[in-house]
């Protein structure tokens, strides 16, 4: 299935970027971060992205065992998630505007879908 091998091309793309944004964090950036106060909001785009690269890539898998729509809902769910809440959070810590903040809480209820939807995959295999 085309699908599976997209979420695991972009779960492997998101924990790829995450490694390499949290190593740009605490090497180039934690001095920035410190001064504005950014560094924990920064941390927690890093390790949202990172957890859920890790589920789009159990996703990925799981198209395959359980074969039905809530499992592919899931991962783009998590997709999503992974845009809207860790990049709002980046972009609050790489431009200082803080009404980026408004677009987190979508990427968050993004989240909490993924894991519903994971849930219901379960319920219908």
């Amino acid at each position: 299935m085309m699908i599976n091998k997209n979420f695991l091309k972009i779960g492997s793309i998101f924990g790829l970027l995450a490694v390499a944004l949290g190593a740009f964090g605490a090497h180039a950036l934690e001095p920035h971060l410190i001064a504005t106060g950014d560094l924990d909001t920064y941390e927690k785009a890093v390790s949202y992205q990172f957890y859920h690269s890790l589920a789009l890539i159990l996703v990925a898998m799981l198209c395959e065992v359980l074969k039905n729509k809530w499992v592919k809902y899931s991962g783009i769910a998590f997709i999503i998630g992974v845009v809207f809440f860790s990049g709002s959070l980046y972009l609050i810590c790489f431009t200082g505007i803080t009404t980026f903040g408004a677009v987190a809480p979508v990427g968050g209820t993004a989240f909490i879908a993924g894991w519903l939807f994971l849930f219901l995959a379960s319920l219908r295999s």
